[in-house]
C-alpha cells in the first residue's frame, strides 16, 4: 500500500488515459511530432523513427509510431525506407530535409493498417501509405482545417 495524499492527486481534473489498442484501419490526417535515428537491434544499421499524431476525427490525440530502416545490409529494406521517406517529404512539402524536424508539424494524410499479434507483442498500427493533405476533404465550418481551430 501506498500513501498517495501528499500528491494532491484528484482524478476529477485529469482526462483519464486513453486505450492503447490500435486506432481501426484507414486514413488518417496526422503531423510528425517527433522522430529520432536509432540503431537497429543488430547494431548493423538505423532506422528513422518517426511519431505521428491524429489530428482530427474519433482518434485526434491518439499517436502512431513508424519506423523506416533508412540504412539497413538488406538493400530492400533500405530502398522501401527511401521509397517511404520520399512519400512523406512530398506529402508535406519538404523535398530536400536536412534534419528530420523539418517534416514537423506540417499536416499530412497516412493510410493505417493492423500488424497481427506476433508472441509477446499484441497487435498494433502499421502505416500503408502517405498522400499530401490536398488530396482530402477536410474543411470544417468556416473553412478552416480542424487543426487550424
Amino acid at each position: 500500500m501506498a500513501d498517495i495524499s501528499s500528491l494532491d492527486f484528484d482524478a476529477e481534473k485529469i482526462q483519464p488515459q486513453a486505450s492503447f489498442e490500435p486506432v481501426p484501419t484507414g486514413e488518417y490526417t496526422v503531423m510528425i511530432t517527433e522522430s529520432d535515428l536509432k540503431p537497429t537491434k543488430s547494431g548493423d544499421g538505423q532506422y528513422l523513427q518517426l511519431v505521428y499524431e491524429i489530428l482530427d476525427g474519433d482518434y485526434k490525440n491518439r499517436k502512431i509510431w513508424d519506423r523506416l530502416n533508412i540504412v539497413n545490409r538488406n538493400s530492400t529494406a533500405t530502398e522501401i525506407a527511401q521509397r517511404a521517406l520520399s512519400a512523406i517529404c512530398h506529402s508535406v512539402g519538404v523535398l530536400h530535409p536536412k534534419d528530420s524536424a523539418e517534416l514537423h508539424n506540417k499536416p499530412f494524410v497516412v493510410k493505417v493498417g493492423i500488424r497481427p499479434a506476433q508472441g509477446e507483442f499484441s497487435e498494433s498500427n502499421t502505416v500503408k501509405g502517405y498522400s499530401s493533405i490536398k488530396n482530402q476533404k477536410q474543411a470544417a465550418p468556416g473553412g478552416k482545417k480542424p487543426w487550424q481551430n
